[in-house]
């Protein structure tokens, strides 16, 4: 189980986004691996920083570390650290983000990440469902394919940096002059110029687009759980990957059941006769209508298990079960009759220790007149 990220960056959870940037940079020149020498325990170090600022510089995976913990980030379709490879994968990932673009490389940018929402009904947790989800984005423009040119012109090679989609910049920097590739500001990374640029996306090769995905929510999802899906995001600049698609699931409230995890909790009402002599009753289930067995001389509150009958969990096969419970309602606004009739079957009760030698012709009237 990784540490905790504010205990790794040495801040407190009420830290701002610049002492965040700050506790970073501070241990990043610490345990930079040309100050090192490429300690292995030092580079464990390193990326645990990394995974901490990588999470904690962004203020939604942030909210999600603060009230979940690293378990809330993967089940919303994040994984810490999941991108770190080797330690250039480190500086070139997130040094431009901490260092103003000291150490980060080139190239162009990737496509940005969307957040959309759907709402789902119980019974669809229940089994899973394909759901289309619809959503604006930036898309690859279908003109010009995304090259950027006014079909059947050329494209030129980029004569600033000669079809490299890079220039070289130094810049000085606390353990000397650091090289590094900026992005060519002519071309964008692509290393090529329309000659006449497309007319539906002025050469940029993207444009603004509704879009329609469809996706798969596995049976078990929890409210307010997200799906990812990934290259589903807005689309980059020439060369540059997606970004993902982030799909927020909502379960709308069912007046049949109370969710706890995988467990369902109903209820059943019935009257203060069929209580005391025992009942058949028809209860709401997942996969339709159940009797169920009540015997006499039920309690308010009792519950009765059903197995196997309420959600799967999320990635297993096992059902949690559903629970009933039993509310007795008691009769109000009762006739001097009823009253007198109550009355006797109280002195009876009490004086024959609910004993059955009254007969059920007694207690079949006062279930008749209970109804």
């Amino acid at each position: 189980m990784p540490r905790d990220y504010y205990e790794v960056l040495g801040v407190s959870r009420d830290a701002s986004d610049a002492e965040i940037k700050k506790a970073f940079r501070g241990l990043a020149r610490q345990l930079h691996p040309d100050v090192t020498g490429h300690d292995p325990e030092a580079e464990a170090r390193f990326k645990e920083a990394a995974e901490a600022y990588e999470v904690l510089s962004d203020a939604e995976r942030r909210r999600t570390y603060d009230q979940y913990g690293t378990e809330g980030l993967r089940s919303g379709g994040f994984d810490p650290g999941a991108g770190f490879g080797s330690m250039d994968d480190i500086l070139s990932s997130l040094f431009g983000q901490a260092f103003g673009g000291a150490f980060g490389g080139g190239g162009p940018a990737p496509g940005g990440d969307i957040l959309t929402r759907t709402e789902l009904s119980l019974d669809e947790v229940a089994t899973g469902v394909e759901r289309e989800v619809g959503f604006q984005a930036v898309v690859v423009c279908s003109h010009c394919h995304g090259n950027g040119a006014e079909p059947g012109t050329p494209i030129e090679t980029c004569d600033r940096c000669g079809g490299a989609g890079q220039l070289r910049q130094v810049t000085r920097t606390p353990f000397g002059q650091m090289v590094r590739g900026v992005t060519c500001d002519v071309c964008s990374g692509s290393g090529k110029v329309p000659d006449t640029p497309c007319e539906v996306c002025d050469g940029v090769g993207r444009t603004q687009g509704q879009v329609t995905k469809t996706i798969d929510v596995p049976a078990g999802i929890e409210d307010g759980q997200r799906l990812r899906i990934g290259g589903a995001g807005h689309a980059g600049e020439p060369g540059a990957p997606a970004g993902d698609l982030y799909v927020e699931v909502a379960v709308a409230a069912d007046g049949r059941f109370e969710r706890q995890g995988t467990d369902l909790i109903s209820a059943v009402r019935i009257p203060a006769t069929e209580a005391m002599l025992g009942t058949t009753v028809t209860v709401p289930t997942l996969e339709g209508e159940r009797e169920i067995e009540l015997e006499a001389g039920v309690q308010p509150g009792h519950e009765e298990t059903l197995r196997g009958a309420g959600l799967p969990r999320l990635g297993g096969r096992r059902r949690g079960d559903q629970r009933v419970v039993v509310e007795v309602v008691v009769p109000t606004n009762l006739s001097e009759e009823q009253r007198e009739m109550a009355e006797r079957l109280d002195g009876t009760l009490e004086a024959d220790n609910l004993g059955p030698q009254h007969g059920e012709g007694f207690f079949g009237r006062m279930r008749n007149v209970f109804r």
